[in-house]
Parts: C-alpha cells; structure tokens; sequence
C-alpha cells in the first residue's frame, strides 16, 4: 500500500517543495509514497472564497470556518481511513515514537492552520489530532506540514538505503545520537578518537552507547529522565 498523505492549506505551491527532492523526492517518484495537496478555498461557498471570519467574543485576527474546513476534510478522506492531523502550537510534541506509527498506518491528512486558528468545532466533530513540532509559532502549518510527512516518509521501506541508519540515530532508543566522524584522520589538529579506528567492534558500540548517554544527560534532560523511568523494573504483585 502507497503511503498516501493529502495537506490541506490555503497556499498549494508551498508543495512539494522540500518533500520533492532528496530521499523524499525520489521516493515520490518511485511511487512509495503519494502527495495530495488541496486549496481549502476549493471548498468556500462564496464567489469571493471566503474561508474565516471575525473571532466569535471579539478579538484581533480572523478564524477558519468550521464548515469550510469540515467540507475540505472530508472531500480529502471520504474513507475516514487515515489520521487527522492539524497542525497546532498547541498540540501534542511530536515524538519519534508517534512518527513510526503514523509512517507504519496508511497515511495522514494534515490540515495546515493559519490566521488565529481553527474553530474549535470541526477540530471536534472531524476527530482531528492537534501535533505540534516545537513550542514556538510559525506562519501557518505548511512548514509544520512538511516536517511531518518529512519523518514519516524517510521510515518507509525502501526509501533509506540502509535500515542502520534509520535505527542508530536520535530518539530511536531514547537517546540522542552519538558523535560521528570520517575522514581526515586529523583536522586542524583534531584526531579521531582512537577507539574507532580500532577494529574492536564491541568496544566501538560501548564507546558510542556512553556518548550518546553523555549528550543526553547535558542536553535533554527530559529525555534522560525519561530513559531511566523506561529502565526500572515495573513492580509486579503475586496473584
């Protein structure tokens, strides 16, 4: 099955973009994954194509109509078989973990917001799963968008060259990646650490296993923690 994500936004020529060339563009045109992207203007009602309206209370800025949005989804997924996503500074961090679910299932639909946001109705009555990629806020969710489907697509089978490169890098194991090195021997009196040149291969795995544990203690403590709470036994009753 083709992994199929449909983006719906108010600027389409945002797409492909970055997720046309490189891994995901080959990809793309190998046909391991398809790209549907969809104007939500397509779905107005009105000659103008009017897509928000004024904040219901008051407020600055404009808000995306639930019944234009609703009528976009469902154009895009009328099988109601792939995630909905929207989105959202608000919404869940996405994790690694969430990535290789999403790019295991059939696809996504991503709703890229703009303006103040997206009535709170259609998020409800669409089941839509609000995502977010940072705690910071962009333009609108087309970039947001793209990194998504960015993550996803690169876990696809045959899209990387070889599996150890989707396996042995950051958060794969709830860690962040160990340092890397290649050639020059020596730069600007820097040696590669000896140990991997040393054709000791377990040597090699404990050095880099301790690396990426170091990273990860002095800069995602977050992660750390996380890490050796997923390392303690579970306390476990007699029945």
């Amino acid at each position: 099955m083709t992994w199929h994500a449909s983006v719906l936004t108010l600027f389409p020529e945002m797409f492909p973009g970055p997720l046309g060339v490189s891994l995901a563009g080959r990809a793309l045109d190998a046909q391991i994954w398809m790209l549907d992207v969809r104007d939500i203007r397509d779905s107005a009602t009105d000659k103008h194509r009017s897509v928000d309206d004024t904040p219901a209370g008051g407020g600055p800025g404009m808000v995306l109509r639930a019944d234009i949005l609703a009528a976009a989804i469902d154009a895009a997924d009328p099988a109601k078989d792939r995630p909905r996503l929207l989105m959202s500074p608000r919404g869940r961090p996405l994790t690694q973990s969430r990535v290789t679910e999403l790019a295991q299932g059939p696809g996504a639909v991503l709703l890229c917001g703009r303006f103040e946001g997206v009535d709170q109705r259609v998020i409800e009555a669409r089941g839509l799963e609000e995502v977010s990629i940072g705690d910071y806020v962009l333009s609108g969710g087309e970039l947001a968008a793209m990194v998504l489907i960015d993550t996803c697509i690169r876990l696809l089978p045959g899209v990387m060259g070889k599996l150890a490169s989707g396996t042995e890098e950051s958060f794969s194991e709830g860690l962040l990646e160990y340092p890397q090195y290649t050639r020059p021997q020596e730069f600007e009196g820097r040696p590669i650490p000896q140990v991997l040149t040393s054709g000791d291969h377990a040597k090699i795995a404990a050095w880099r296993r301790g690396q990426a544990e170091e990273l990860t203690r002095s800069r995602r403590p977050d992660l750390w923690t996380a890490k050796i709470a997923s390392m303690r036994p579970k306390n476990t009753t007699d029945g």
